[in-house]
């Protein structure tokens, strides 16, 4: 099943994060997203700071959803999203799965 179609499980605290072969698995069907240690990221480019906004609105709209929040940064036509789950001190499939989503709103 394509990531997009999937939804986020409650991670247990304390479970062992991914793997480095599944990260580098899961990247190849997320793109542009880099792994920076434990987390991955993307930058987003938009015309200006209200399409930027407009963005980082559907997404938090769609991280509420999934219960899977991003670290978001913005800057004026700029967007970085981060994720990693927290409850595993790593990457899970969580992160992979709400980055598959998030390439569809773009």
């Amino acid at each position: 099943m394509n990531l997009s179609q999937q939804k986020c499980q409650v991670c247990e605290v304390g479970a062992p994060p991914m793997a480095q072969v599944d990260i580098d698995e899961h990247l190849k069907e997320v793109s542009g997203w880099t792994q920076k240690e434990n987390k991955i990221e993307r930058m987003f480019k938009f015309a200006d700071f209200k399409e930027a906004m407009r963005f980082v609105n559907t997404v938090a709209d769609l991280a509420e959803g999934e219960g899977h929040h991003p670290d978001i940064h913005i800057s004026y036509s700029k967007v970085t999203i981060t994720l990693w789950t927290h409850a595993v001190g790593g990457l899970s499939l969580n992160d992979f799965i709400l980055a598959a989503k998030i390439d569809e709103v773009e």
